[in-house]
C-alpha cells in the first residue's frame, strides 16, 4: 500500500515537475496542476498518518477547513504588508505590522486548538501529533522537486548557450 501510494505521489509530482517551461514562468500556476498537487498531499498525507478510509473520510472535510481558515489568516497578513497606509510613516506601518503579525499569530493558534480537538474526535493523538512533521516533509518534497527541475533547466539553458557561443562552420 505504501508502495502504491508513493509511486501515485511520485507521478502526480513529476507531472507538475516535469510541465513545459511556459507554465514555469506564468504568474498563476494552472489550476490543474493545484489539482495534482493537492491530490499527491492528500495521498502523500493519508499514507503517513496511516489512515484509514473511515478515518480518511472524517478527517479531510475537517482538515480542509482548518488549512482554508490557516490560509486566509496568512493571505490577510501578506495583504498588509504589500499594501502599506500611505498616510502613515514607515515606522507606524511597520508598528501596525508587527501588532497584525502577532494578533493573526494568536488567531492561528486559538484555530488550530479548536480543530485538533475536532481532529481528535477521527483520528488518535499519535497520528494528530505526526501530522506537522507529514505536512513539513510534504513541503521539503515539492521544493526538492523543484530544485531538482530548476536545476535542470540551468543545465538546458547553459548547454544552449555554449551550442550558440560556437562558431558556425564556414561555408565556402
Amino acid at each position: 500500500m505504501k508502495i502504491l501510494t508513493n509511486i501515485i505521489v511520485m507521478l502526480l509530482l513529476s507531472a507538475r515537475l516535469f510541465a513545459q517551461e511556459e507554465e514555469i514562468q506564468q504568474d498563476e500556476p494552472d489550476p490543474t496542476v493545484r489539482q495534482k498537487i493537492q491530490a499527491a498531499r492528500i495521498a502523500y498525507i493519508t499514507d503517513q498518518l496511516a489512515l484509514t478510509p473511515e478515518e480518511s473520510e472524517k478527517f479531510w472535510p475537517i482538515y480542509r477547513e482548518f488549512t482554508e481558515k490557516r490560509q486566509h489568516l496568512l493571505k490577510e497578513y501578506r495583504q498588509a504588508k504589500r499594501n502599506p497606509d500611505p498616510n502613515k510613516t514607515a515606522e507606524q506601518n511597520d508598528k501596525e505590522l508587527v501588532e497584525l503579525s502577532l494578533k493573526l499569530k494568536q488567531q492561528e493558534v486559538d484555530l488550530e486548538k479548536d480543530y485538533s480537538a475536532k481532529l481528535l474526535k477521527v483520528i488518535s493523538a499519535q497520528k494528530l501529533r505526526t501530522l506537522p512533521e507529514a505536512e513539513r516533509k510534504f513541503r521539503q518534497m515539492i521544493l526538492d522537486q523543484i530544485q531538482r527541475r530548476q536545476g535542470k533547466r540551468d543545465r538546458l539553458d547553459r548547454m544552449r548557450d555554449r551550442q550558440q557561443e560556437k562558431p558556425q562552420p564556414r561555408v565556402d
